[in-house]
């Protein structure tokens, strides 16, 4: 008999139901090497963005001291920290076998997702309104390519999150969705990290002149 062929309870759920079956351990693997490419991606970001970081027009033109709020910044950082803390509640109670738990944390991370991809909109289109533009110098054009690929990549983790719910919601667990949520829960939490890097490098680095 087959994992997706098992009516599983919480007396036979496995205790790592994510790798319980060979494309649940294939996934993972696979995935890992995804993010291997994901690094080199967001690595040559950062050194394109530090490069041109006071690659400005003229001496009057806006710097990355005039304009970044760092507690515009910590409020994202603080989201997006707390997101990445309720996706491991939301996989504690998918080992646990327990669904309604697993739904209530992700639909908890999807919205603190939101609150964080909201400020980030909010944050662009201050800039645009003080003449930061992705045109308006090469630091404009590194810091919207750097900053706006790591909110598309929060974009689609909400997508993916979202649609893990919908579609399961009234499936109830097994070995055959379990490692999806484990991959996305995987994926926010290296989102997280990313911004972690942007925090530090971007904004704290930049406000700090």
């Amino acid at each position: 008999m087959s994992h997706e062929e098992v009516k599983f309870t919480a007396d036979n759920w496995p205790e790592h139901p994510e790798t319980a079956s060979m494309e649940g351990k294939n996934k993972l693997v696979g995935f890992w090497i995804f993010l291997g490419g994901e690094v080199a991606l967001f690595a040559s970001l950062f050194a394109t963005y530090l490069a041109l970081k006071d690659a400005v027009p003229s001496e009057d033109h806006l710097l990355a001291k005039d304009l970044f709020h760092l507690p515009l910044a910590f409020v994202m950082t603080m989201l997006l920290l707390t997101s990445s803390l309720t996706s491991v509640y939301a996989l504690y109670h998918m080992r646990n076998f327990n669904a309604k738990g697993l739904f209530i944390w992700i639909g908890i991370t999807v919205l603190l997702g939101l609150g964080f991809l909201g400020l980030e909109i909010y944050e662009f289109v201050e800039y645009v309104h003080q003449g930061h533009t992705f045109r308006s110098s090469a630091f404009g054009s590194a810091f919207y390519f750097l900053v706006g690929t790591h909110g598309f990549h929060v974009v689609i983790g909400l997508v993916w999150l979202s649609l893990l719910v919908f579609r399961n919601k009234g499936r109830g667990l097994s070995i055959y969705n379990a490692h999806k949520f484990n991959t996305a829960a995987l994926y926010w939490h290296f989102i997280d990290v990313v911004w972690v890097f942007i925090f530090t490098v971007v904004y704290l680095m930049g406000a700090l002149g």
